[in-house]
């Protein structure tokens, strides 16, 4: 009992299941009426939930892949904002990261499936490193206007983000930078289907 009355070990626990909600699948049901689990790429993501729902609604598409990005993003970055407000270290604030997106990617309440990760790796890097985040999100805009391929962005944003900060932040507030590493990891790791039909030249766009 003393081990889950833990600070640390609550805030891991709280990480791991608030990041687990697919909120992108919730919000496609509701709204929209369509299992995203099921159709397209079968990803919990925005990019999915915008290309599904497109197909018999592009007005509601967009508003629910612009929610699922927001909601997605929101799930790490307030639990590490609450966190810091209870004055916690900065290594349990990194784990709560890591456990975020773990959770995206890797959802209980789906069997262990999940998304890709970049919109929950956004909301927690934009709170422990946000400087090397804006320069990310300014690389991905710039891809996802010229490339329009959802994915190629996204890894293109993230190697903008692990670059930056490696030169620009000094230091993770930790002994080494693993935790970013770890999160960036596990959204390439969860990307390699894409990165094979990129390879390929099957990626499709976004229109």
């Amino acid at each position: 009992m003393d081990f889950l009355s833990n600070p640390n070990v609550i805030f891991y626990i709280v990480a791991y299941l608030v990041g687990s909600i697919p909120f992108g699948l919730l919000l496609a049901k509701k709204f929209a009426g369509v299992n995203v689990k099921e159709h397209g790429s079968k990803s919990i993501g925005a990019t999915n939930v915008l290309r599904v729902v497109k197909q018999t609604n592009p007005a509601l598409a967009k508003k629910l892949g612009i929610a699922t990005v927001i909601l997605d993003a929101l799930k790490g970055l307030v639990v590490i904002i609450i966190a810091m407000m209870m004055g916690m270290p900065v290594e349990t604030l990194w784990a709560i990261a890591v456990l975020s997106v773990l959770g995206h990617c890797y959802s209980i309440y789906l069997s262990f499936e999940g998304g890709k990760g970049v919109a929950t790796g956004l909301g927690v890097f934009l709170v422990l490193i946000p400087i090397p985040t804006i320069i990310g999100a300014v690389v991905w805009g710039f891809c996802a206007k010229v490339l329009k391929i959802s994915s190629l962005s996204s890894l293109l944003g993230l190697i903008a983000v692990v670059i930056s900060a490696i030169f620009l932040q000094n230091g993770l507030g930790v002994d080494s930078n693993a935790p970013m590493y770890i999160i960036a990891f596990i959204i390439l790791y969860k990307h390699i289907p894409n990165i094979v039909r990129l390879i390929k030249g099957e990626e499709a766009k976004v229109a």
